[in-house]
């Protein structure tokens, strides 16, 4: 059973379809106007932010840290904070060793076009495939958070989000810039700080697991304790998402993108445009929770008339490439079906 406007599946388990055929998330929505002007309000404040933090940091090399994947969106994003709010940029790339050959092309092509400053971070695969591997068959993750995305993708953003905000605060970037869509991150997230006491928590929580899977060495990419310990909040950035406050348009964002050299993937499934993981670690998750992990981010699409129902439909359920998904397999060592 599926909710009646918004496609939600009822095996999600904070969907609660109702009698009337309505999902908890469509029973709470508010409208396009409510949405609208929450909007504006976080670009009013971002703009403030950015305003507030020029008049008093003059020495510092850069106005923004963008986790960039290499994908539509974080491309989008990038070109927003060069061309839009004229920022001082440093590109962040956190390559697993599943991105795909065009989006590591369009990387290349779009930093080279916009002029940004680019880093690309390795971790040692052998260390990064355990991680994955051992995703598959643990929870590493609260439910929450597995209704967002999978588990393996869930581990794949916390070594990307711990080592990011690393990163920035060793080179004192006060902004860290994600290209999450609307449907992935709410708008509540929008502009979030960093705090020390928190980090530390979820840290804790995420490292334990992860050090019975692989050992200490995955502490290299997360912060320390002691440096947590002595932080306040006041040095910690700012987590920014401008795609869930700006105009959110996939047809003109594939125009703009495009005007930037960026070429759509050939060997991604239709929920992404850089990761080849991707639709291995869908399958395995849909498998496992009776849902897909992209269904909350294709029902807030349809909800705030981005998609028909159909084409929410569509990108969940298309048969991803099996040619893919077996390599991937492979790469991980992975023998049983799914």
């Amino acid at each position: 059973m599926n909710c009646r406007i918004c496609s939600l599946p009822s095996t999600l388990p904070s969907a609660n379809i109702d009698a009337s055929g309505l999902c908890s998330y469509c029973r709470k929505f508010k409208g396009k106007e409510e949405l609208d002007r929450q909007r504006k309000e976080y670009e009013f404040r971002f703009q403030q932010l950015i305003e507030t933090y020029k008049s008093s940091h003059t020495n510092c090399p850069y106005d923004i840290l963008v986790a960039y994947s290499g994908g539509k969106d974080s491309t989008f994003t990038l070109d927003l904070l060069k061309k839009r709010y004229g920022l001082r940029i440093l590109a962040l790339t956190f390559d697993h060793g599943f991105v795909s050959p065009y989006a590591l092309e369009n990387i290349r092509r779009v930093i080279e076009t916009l002029g940004v400053d680019h880093i690309t971070f390795k971790p040692d695969f052998l260390l990064v495939k355990r991680i994955f591997r051992y995703s598959i068959d643990h929870e590493l993750h609260p439910p929450k958070a597995l209704e967002r995305a999978s588990s393996i993708c869930n581990s794949c953003m916390g070594l990307v989000k711990s080592f990011t905000l690393r990163t920035a605060i060793e080179k004192r970037i006060p902004f860290i810039a994600y290209g999450w869509s609307p449907g992935q991150a709410p708008i509540q997230s929008a502009i979030l700080k960093n705090q020390p006491a928190f980090i530390k928590r979820t840290q804790q929580l995420f490292l334990q697991h992860l050090e019975k899977a692989v050992g200490s060495g995955v502490r290299a990419y997360f912060l320390d304790n002691q440096l947590l310990d002595r932080s306040t909040k006041a040095n910690f950035p700012y987590n920014i998402n401008l795609l869930a406050f700006l105009k959110y348009d996939e047809e003109e964002i594939f125009i703009r993108i495009k005007e930037l050299g960026w070429q759509s993937p050939q060997d991604t499934d239709p929920n992404s445009t850089n990761c080849l993981l991707n639709a291995f670690a869908n399958k395995v998750h849909l498998q496992r929770h009776g849902y897909h992990p992209y269904a909350m981010e294709m029902a807030e699409f349809v909800r705030e008339g981005l998609l028909t129902r159909e084409e929410a439909f569509l990108r969940l359920y298309k048969e991803p490439n099996p040619d893919i998904i077996e390599m991937v397999k492979a790469k991980l060592g992975i023998k049983k079906e799914f």
